[in-house]
């Protein structure tokens, strides 16, 4: 009699996520985009990242197929963003299975709604400020002539900073749970999104002011005065070889606004630097 209350009393007991779920969680988040599909996008992804958490969750089959079941929705946002919106569900999934009125239906919407803001803040932070900004610091030391050591920082860096972001904001969701899309409403991504955006343009400035250049040949020589030869080649070094990086630049980044390949930008660079150099213009 003993023996069946305890089992009684033990099958009543909470289930909580262990610290063990939480890292096989966050492991499985970098193959999100392995499963990537028109119709759902990254539903396989998601589901594959949720289920070791539904497995601790759902000891019964049949609420373990119905929990990844629900997760095989349409699903889309920035990768790198996709933990919080996991921690958040993680915290939902708990507890659901620990008895709360937490339904399908809530699940997804809650999904839904973090989709977009996740999506809009994610690409331009990390995709159009982060990495453009390690890419070129990179680049800066190879031209200085520290050669592998630029590339080898940039995949230390970028990955540290992915790595350690993903598992901040998984465990932050798991924490606030569905409260956390109250933080939308405050305007915090707004300001932040604005606030890093405002960095990688000061950033890219700053490159372009130290990398990028353009040399004109110089004119002295002709014309018959010397002085006016003078004044003219002071006016090119010192006006032009100023505008002509920046407006280079402005060039580059409307081409690729446009959609214009990367490559062709560059084999488009490369003709106009040899064509300039044998027409005595560029040096």
């Amino acid at each position: 009699m003993a023996n069946n209350q305890n089992m009684i009393h033990d099958s009543h007991q909470p289930i909580h996520l262990r610290q063990i779920d939480f890292f096989r969680t966050f492991w499985r988040s970098g193959t999100e985009q392995g499963s990537w599909n028109f119709e759902r996008m990254q539903n396989l992804g998601f589901a594959y990242i949720m289920a070791p958490a539904i497995k601790r969750l759902y000891p019964d089959m049949n609420q373990r197929k119905a929990a990844l079941k629900r997760h095989l929705g349409f699903f889309n946002t920035a990768p790198i963003m996709q933990s919080l919106i996991t921690g958040v569900v993680l915290s939902m999934e708990e507890q659901r299975a620990n008895g709360a009125d937490i339904s399908d239906d809530t699940i997804n919407a809650v999904k839904t709604a973090m989709m977009g803001p996740m999506g809009g803040f994610g690409d331009p932070v990390w995709l159009g400020t982060i990495r453009p900004v390690l890419s070129a610091f990179a680049a800066s030391l190879v031209l200085s002539g520290y050669g592998m050591m630029g590339p080898i920082l940039f995949f230390i860096a970028w990955n540290v900073l992915r790595l350690v972001f993903r598992y901040m904001t998984q465990m932050a969701g798991y924490r606030r749970g569905a409260d956390i899309i109250n933080l939308f409403n405050t305007g915090i991504i707004k300001y932040v999104g604005s606030a890093t955006s405002m960095f990688g343009v000061f950033m890219m400035g700053v490159i372009v002011a130290r990398w990028v250049t353009v040399d004109f040949a110089s004119v002295r020589g002709l014309f018959g005065s010397s002085t006016i030869s003078q004044f003219v080649d002071t006016m090119i070094n010192g006006g032009l070889n100023v505008i002509a990086p920046v407006a280079l630049t402005l060039v580059c980044v409307w081409l690729i606004r446009r959609r214009i390949s990367p490559i062709w930008i560059i084999l488009g660079l490369f003709v106009i630097g040899v064509l300039g150099y044998y027409a005595g213009v560029l040096v």
